[in-house]
């Protein structure tokens, strides 16, 4: 991914945000020499233990764990070692030129990315794939859930683990790409953020406090 430097993340943090905040994320592995690339939208969380803390910039060293259907031609092509990349998208916003108060002026696109690069493992066990799976829940009803208990449904879990293909995949690098209207000048900037945190849009309000919080 191509980053200018004026939209770099100021901490790596930013990065640990968009990854825990926006989960979904698009696995992408080569396919056939020549072939289109596969494409899969899965979920994604951070390996329970790791904290997340103490990582270099680039974040190598993250280990992260995903799923998809075994069913999907995409997990029978994925072998062990293969190279990976997972993109996550954060908050974006369409920026129109009214909100500038200048002319000439060009509308444009705010938004937040994060690219991770990585080595794929694949677990074989029914025993691993469903740690994979119950950590993915407890991970997402702690924070976009309302703390369901899945002890009862534990069953039914190990009853269609076999149509689940479980995999970590251990991060040599990312990039993140933050376009929060750095280039305009300050007064222009914070016009931006005005008019996303005035939109009904919540992408929209999320990105506005990004621009807030930008140093």
């Amino acid at each position: 991914m191509f980053v200018p430097s004026f939209y770099r993340e100021p901490h790596s943090s930013w990065k640990m945000a968009v990854i825990r905040g926006n989960p979904l994320a698009l696995a992408v592995s080569n396919g056939s020499p020549g072939g289109i690339p596969f494409a899969t939208h899965l979920p994604v969380i951070c390996d329970p233990a790791q904290d997340g803390t103490g990582l270099p910039a680039d974040l190598s060293g993250l280990q992260l764990l995903a799923h998809m259907n075994r069913g999907n031609p995409h997990w029978k092509a994925l072998e062990d070692g293969d190279a990976v990349l997972l993109t996550f998208t954060g908050p974006h916003a369409y920026v129109s030129p009214t909100v500038y108060g200048v002319t000439p002026a060009a509308p444009t696109w705010d938004f937040t990315a994060v690219h991770v690069q990585g080595v794929v493992e694949k677990f074989d066990s029914i025993d691993d794939t469903m740690d994979v799976v119950q950590a993915t829940v407890r991970a997402y009803e702690r924070d976009f859930g309302t703390g369901w208990d899945m002890s009862e449904s534990l069953g039914y879990f190990r009853k269609i683990g076999p149509a689940v293909g479980a995999f970590r995949v251990r991060v040599t690098g990312s990039d993140g790409m933050f376009k929060l209207s750095q280039e305009q000048p300050g007064e222009v900037r914070e016009r931006v953020r005005e008019s996303f945190a005035a939109s009904a849009c919540t992408y929209a309000r999320a990105t506005a406090e990004l621009i807030r919080d930008l140093p």
